[in-house]
């Protein structure tokens, strides 16, 4: 069929797989809506037609792809299929100027072909090495949502301050290697402020409302000291809510708090050394910093959502944009300046971590999109598809499938910019982490595209040029000497994770989903796990591991109506699974004592002696199971049903605890002790040094 070539010319789906041997049509107002999203015109018989033979003309003519790939300095395969005789000239990143694609440096270069029939090509040219840089040995670490994780000091919810506490003491006191955040991307603002973290306003900047206020230089030298007290007395009341009143974490009201004492900073005049990094900076990040800080100046005169903007401000190259800019110019500089003090004070969280001895440090979080109304949507339209949403089609875990609100990247415009935009997303996030974690990282492959509107089940997958998004980010993260894990739980296109693996992406593999799919079924054993990963026993969007032991996230979906099948039912699937994890854990000499007098405290021990027999190079320690702490941080399909993104870490009996408390919690050592010393047990039987070399 016409359409079902023009779709396969243009990436689009007209089928997929949700199972093995079981094949889904799309339906073809999907594929009809996606095209139109790319700019093809599919509307009618006759524009399908038109628009194929356009298509395979083009396809036909062009010398090359306009990014073509270079993995490890040899000639890319593109270039094998030149006409005899093409000459080629490709001006390098450092300005050099070469005649042959071999050896090169790696890089994003410019590359022009010229054939002997007189066509011409102008492409990308990214030179990327073979693999990703190696983990530095095995560790372990803490995974945590930083707003969760409040000290004595924090306004009401977890900050950069706090963190930078957690890997000093993580790191000398418990030995981690590495400590993973949630997204700390800037958020959209509003009332309520969407508190999920993955569905930020840019994933290019990071949030000020994660600024530790008392750690900014010019705050000592604030003159209104009364105004000050009176905003560290009202911080301390909102802590103390938090904390002592069990009062949801209100991000709402900490950047209310936050952003008056900021104002108030932005008084004091900057130093000749701090007025020169801050010019620096805004050198570096040139126009995207511009315009973020713009969106969010004019944000704040006519709301979070750009499309209800007046008509001229709704492009941010316009001559109306530009003017609004220079008469806003002090609320420009406002939001450039918190830019910049977020950017240091996660710079210093990482230095922290290096400082103690971690071989990783920070692993920050990359949320799969972004808001539709937020800044990265406004500043960079032509890069996103107009009308579509990203989300999953339906599975055997949710039948009516998902719709993530986020607009998808479009695959030929990112080709044709060299992957600009995803290049410099991810510079900016390398400079200050030892690790990224990318969610649903199969979205480097394909994304199901929904139309706008529709319910997921009328969705199609539309495929991104892999090697090239792989390359990308293998250059970047070799710049930056950083490892990069990839979530690739749920249904994952075959191939997709031998590729990944291949390129060194580490995978995610959580405890209660790795069983011998392939044969019986029960859980599999730690011999067999696959060694490049990052191994854990939950993550944020399952219940944690007490939870799941005792059976309390069966009880807790039941009473917010969310189970698929009766309560009993439920609850007896969930008991003979943790029983058959548990004996496989007994069977295994992991689980200190027997029958009933085996306490939840030793069977989370359990799990975790079973995670460090596996060759996992990477182990997580969710913060909240050394605690016992039963409550999801998030639990998807609800929305105001469940208080998602806004509970501290909380002890068994669901008393928030701080930092303070953790570092004292003897349940908490318990449980590194367990680690550590089996940490240590797996180095000496490999033969290991702390560097993961053999020892000679």
């Amino acid at each position: 069929m016409p359409l079902s070539r023009l779709a396969a010319l243009h990436g689009v789906a007209t089928s997929y797989s949700p199972s093995p041997g079981r094949t889904v049509p799309a339906t073809d107002t999907a594929v009809v809506a996606a095209l139109a999203a790319l700019g093809v015109d599919a509307s009618t018989p006759d524009a399908v037609r038109a628009a194929l033979a356009a298509r395979e003309a083009e396809t036909r003519d062009r010398l090359l792809p306009p990014t073509v790939v270079c993995w490890g300095g040899r000639p890319p395969d593109a270039l094998s299929a030149l006409p005899e005789g093409t000459r080629l000239r490709i001006t390098t990143e450092q300005g050099e100027t070469r005649a042959e694609a071999g050896q090169l440096p790696p890089g994003v270069h410019a590359l022009h072909a010229t054939a002997p029939d007189g066509r011409t090509a102008d492409v990308h040219l990214v030179v990327a090495p073979d693999r990703l840089p190696t983990p530095p040995g095995r560790s372990y670490g803490l995974l945590v949502q930083l707003y969760s994780l409040l000290s004595r000091r924090s306004w009401g919810m977890g900050d950069l301050g706090d963190l930078a506490e957690l890997t000093a003491w993580a790191g000398r006191a418990l030995g981690a290697g590495f400590i993973q955040v949630n997204p700390l991307h800037a958020a959209v603002p509003g009332t309520p402020t969407d508190p999920s973290p993955y569905r930020p306003s840019s994933r290019r900047f990071p949030d000020p409302v994660h600024l530790r206020i008392e750690d900014i230089p010019e705050f000592a030298y604030v003159d209104d000291r009364d105004r000050l007290r009176a905003l560290l007395e009202r911080a301390g009341r909102l802590r103390a809510s938090v904390l002592d009143k069990d009062a949801l974490i209100d991000r709402d009201a900490v950047w209310e708090l936050k952003r008056e004492a900021l104002e108030l900073i932005r008084e004091v005049p900057l130093g000749p050394g701090r007025r020169a990094a801050y010019a620096d900076f805004l050198a570096e990040e040139g126009e995207a910093l511009e315009d973020h800080v713009t969106w969010c100046a004019l944000a704040e005169v006519h709301g979070p959502e750009w499309q209800r903007w007046p008509v001229g401000l709704r492009d941010p190259r316009s001559p109306q944009t530009a003017r609004a800019r220079r008469e806003l110019m002090d609320r420009v500089d406002f939001h450039s300046r918190l830019a910049w003090l977020t950017d240091a004070q996660l710079a210093t969280a990482q230095r922290s971590a290096r400082d103690a001895g971690m071989p990783v440090g920070l692993v920050h979080d990359l949320a799969v999109g972004v808001h539709p109304g937020g800044a990265d949507a406004w500043a960079q339209q032509e890069y996103y598809a107009a009308g579509m949403s990203v989300g999953a089609p339906p599975d055997a875990f949710n039948a009516r499938g998902q719709d993530w609100g986020l607009p998808p990247w479009r695959p030929d415009r990112l080709a044709a910019s060299g992957y600009a935009p995803y290049r410099h997303l991810l510079r900016a996030l390398f400079r200050y982490t030892g690790a990224l974690r990318i969610d649903h990282v199969m979205g480097l492959f394909r994304l199901w595209w929904i139309p706008q509107g529709q319910p997921p089940t009328e969705g199609t997958y539309v495929r991104y040029d892999a090697e090239a998004m792989l390359a990308v980010l293998t250059l970047e993260a070799s710049r930056a000497g950083a490892l990069v894990i990839g979530e690739d739980l749920g249904t994952v296109e075959p191939g997709v994770r031998e590729t990944l693996q291949e390129r060194g992406v580490l995978g995610t593999s959580v405890l209660w989903f790795e069983r011998d799919w392939e044969g019986d079924g029960r859980p599999l054993p730690p011999e067999r796990w696959r060694a490049d990963c990052l191994a854990t026993a939950t993550t944020h969007d399952l219940p944690p591991t007490a939870s799941r032991l005792t059976g309390d996230h069966v009880e807790l979906r039941g009473r917010l109506g969310l189970l698929t099948g009766a309560l009993t039912d439920e609850r007896a699937a969930a008991s003979a699974e943790t029983g058959e994890w548990l004996a496989f854990f007994a069977r295994l000499g992991l689980l200190r004592g027997s029958g009933s007098a085996v306490s939840e405290e030793a069977e989370i021990q359990a799990v975790h002696r079973f995670l460090l027999r596996t060759p996992a190079r990477m182990v997580g320690i969710w913060l909240p199971d050394a605690v016992g702490d039963r409550r999801p941080q998030n639990l998807p399909g609800t929305w105001d049903q469940y208080p998602n993104w806004r509970l501290p870490v909380a002890d068994a009996a669901g008393r928030p605890m701080t930092l303070e408390e953790l570092a004292a919690s003897p349940r908490l050592h318990a449980l590194l002790d367990v680690v550590r010393a089996r940490a240590g047990d797996v180095r000496a039987r490999a033969g290991e040094d702390g560097g993961g070399r053999p020892r000679r």
